[in-house]
């Protein structure tokens, strides 16, 4: 007499008889272990765009800091900060109708 293998079934007979499995599947493993590997490569690349943010936030901040010392020499010597930033020209305000071009 043949016997036909039926998915499952060992597992139900090792339940029955208080059998507990010892191990997980193999193709439960490999599953395992590719979505660890995933979640671990993903923190490491989160904590590396995060130094990067850190160092680009400081430049940031370091570069305003100079542009902000720029403007105050600009308005010391011109007394105004209303300045082209393509050609450099510098636009007075104007008084009584008239630009005042005078420090």
């Amino acid at each position: 007499m043949a016997t036909t293998k039926v998915k499952g079934t060992s597992a139900k007979i090792k339940e029955l008889t208080g059998v507990k499995p010892e191990k997980i599947t193999d193709e439960q493993l490999t599953k395992l272990k590719a979505l660890v590997s995933d979640i671990n490569k993903m923190h490491i690349e989160l904590g590396v765009f995060e130094g990067r943010k850190h160092k680009m936030l400081e430049h940031l901040m370091s570069q305003q800091g100079n542009l902000i010392e720029i403007q105050k020499e600009l308005e010391d010597e011109y007394g105004t900060l209303n300045i082209d930033i393509n050609d450099g020209s510098i636009k007075y305000e104007e008084e009584n109708g008239e630009v005042n071009k005078e420090d």
